[in-house]
């Protein structure tokens, strides 16, 4: 395995770019996939990269742990970000995020998050497969994180160190260990981050995520909007402490803060793997995958789990009954966590929905979401959510509906695209702020 030293790095995010471009000692910086266009990069990011930055795109959407094989057109745009960033490696997750479909002969249903996979052979095996070829696929190498998880799967075969040894072993990809979702599973799990650490496989890590969350309620939330706490950190330090990381990573998506602030973060990281370095004792062997002999899986295989895992994303966003053997509250608070982040995301995607309904939106849109999964991605969502709306009986204010008609009609069809519409539209927008 090639490992590309990377040193020490920040998510860059739109809203801290100028920050990011200023901050010293940053190395490298990651990127979310999805979010950025190769024909049209942002001016900092490459800025970032005539300075010699590292870029790393990091894919949210290939559902490599899914039933499905991973799609054609998933895997060529991953592939053209990382060659238009000039990336080492692109990275993504060990997860599921959508089912149904044709293995099952059901609609296909987006769970809108990175769900788990259970820990079985046969999930295993699937995930191997996928991962195969998504690296064949791929112009640089592939490394996959480890997920956080509100719940678990029954009858797992495999602790979550155990899964990832083997998946590295079998297939020679690379892993991002993510320390939060270590700590978010010991919370949430119970699941001990000191033995998943021991068994997991960490000279073949690529690079690790640090990010923080909050507890309520004994549920530990990986928000990606809070300072990283000290159990973190020190679950970074023990890490250290057996293999040195290649790169470490601060992630913050949302309430962003001061620069000092963050980069009293990086500091800290950085303190948190220089400890570990202080107390490690023997350096980690060198992973040897095994030889590339792989018996294909069965098409039976892959319909078995797409039904288990159809039953189980049902359960959370369409309001079906949870499956036998989950924890029913922890499901609960699953397709909670899901839908209140779905509602966050179409008021990012469509800002005009919030501001046409006023504090009716979040009820509205959670009313909408419990029995309505999302079948295609946030912007159909939304138009969903109006056509919704729409139908006689929903809304008894006139102004309101006609405001979300008119909305709907902007977005739908030909219309959509000439600059006259778009010019109302920025105008209506305008007038409803006032």
């Amino acid at each position: 395995m090639t490992t590309v030293r990377l040193g020490t790095g920040i998510g860059w995010r739109p809203e801290i770019a100028d920050a990011v471009e200023a901050m010293p000692g940053v190395d490298w910086v990651e990127v979310v996939a999805e979010n950025v266009c190769p024909g049209h990069l942002p001016e900092s990011l490459l800025r970032l990269r005539e300075r010699g930055v590292t870029v790393v795109p990091h894919g949210v959407s290939l559902g490599l742990g899914g039933a499905e094989r991973p799609g054609e057109g998933r895997l060529t745009a991953l592939a053209e970000r990382a060659t238009a960033l000039g990336s080492p490696l692109v990275t993504e997750h060990i997860a599921f995020v959508r089912a149904g479909g044709p293995l099952t002969a059901s609609p296909g249903i987006e769970a809108g998050h990175l769900l788990p996979v259970p820990r079985t052979r046969e999930a295993l095996d699937v995930l191997c497969e996928n991962v195969r070829i998504a690296q064949d696929a791929l112009p640089v190498p592939l490394a996959v994180e480890n997920i956080a998880a509100l719940f678990s799967w029954p009858g797992e075969e495999m602790t979550e160190g155990q899964f990832l040894y083997e998946l590295a072993d079998r297939t020679g990809v690379r892993l991002l260990i993510d320390v939060a979702n270590l700590h978010t599973n010991h919370v949430n799990r119970g699941e001990d981050p000191a033995k998943a650490l021991g068994e997991l496989p960490v000279e073949a890590i690529a690079y690790v995520h640090v990010a923080g969350g909050f507890e309520r309620d004994g549920v530990w939330h990986d928000s990606h909007a809070h300072p990283v706490p000290r159990p973190v950190l020190d679950i970074l330090t023990d890490l250290a402490s057996l293999v040195s990381p290649p790169g470490v990573l601060l992630e913050r998506d949302e309430n962003f803060p001061a620069p000092a602030e963050l980069e009293r973060e990086l500091d800290a990281i950085r303190g948190a793997v220089e400890a570990g370095a202080r107390a490690r004792v023997v350096p980690a062997p060198e992973l040897v995958p095994r030889p590339a002999a792989f018996e294909p899986v069965t098409e039976a295989t892959r319909e078995r789990l797409a039904l288990a895992q159809t039953a189980v994303l049902s359960s959370l966003v369409a309001g079906t009954p949870v499956p036998e053997g989950f924890d029913r509250t922890r499901m609960r608070v699953q397709a909670r966590a899901l839908a209140a982040k779905r509602a966050d995301v179409v008021g990012k995607v469509a800002p005009e929905l919030p501001e046409i309904l006023g504090d009716g939106y979040r009820p509205a849109f959670l009313a909408y979401a419990g029995t309505r999964p999302m079948t295609g991605g946030y912007r159909h969502d939304a138009m969903a959510f109006v056509e919704h709306l729409l139908r006689p009986g929903r809304l008894d204010d006139s102004r309101t509906r006609r405001a979300l008609r008119e909305w709907h009609r902007d977005r739908s069809g030909p219309r959509a695209h000439r600059p006259t519409v778009r010019l109302a539209r920025a105008t209506r927008r305008a007038l409803l702020r006032r």
